[in-house]
């Protein structure tokens, strides 16, 4: 069997195809038989469903309790801290970099406040500063 051969049976398979006996004569009369039950539904609330809901509330109130918790500046940022100078000369380095890199960020945030990237960074940012007080913490 060549394609020429396939083709021209795929198109046959196309035409329309009529049954051997009408189906719907069946189907009635099957129809008919059945009894028809009508059971009214009450609408019950799971008690799943309610547990849900109120996961729900408390995680979306403990969200905006955190959110409105956070202490802003006078330009609706994140209140930032002032440059720390740590005892320990092996980390005044990474301070001195982490204080340029978060007043740059506070810049740039100025210029556009709603970037969410910018946001990242600046969270970041403070992320490491808060590591490294906790290292010269460590460190005694």
């Amino acid at each position: 069997m060549n394609e020429l051969d396939y083709l021209r049976q795929m198109r046959s398979l196309n035409r329309p195809v009529t049954p051997h006996r009408d189906l719907w004569a069946d189907i009635d009369a099957r129809l008919g038989e059945a009894p028809v039950i009508a059971h009214p539904r009450r609408r019950r609330a799971q008690p799943w469903l309610m547990a849900a809901a109120i996961a729900g509330v408390a995680v979306l109130s403990g969200g905006v309790g955190l959110h409105l918790a956070r202490p802003t500046g006078s330009d609706g940022m994140a209140s930032t801290t002032q440059p720390w100078k740590p005892a320990d000369p092996r980390l005044s380095g990474a301070a001195v970099e982490l204080d340029a890199a978060h007043m740059e960020l506070t810049q740039a945030m100025k210029d556009s406040p709603d970037s969410p990237a910018l946001q990242r960074l600046l969270l970041r940012t403070e992320r490491q500063r808060d590591r490294l007080r906790n290292f010269e913490k460590q460190a005694g």
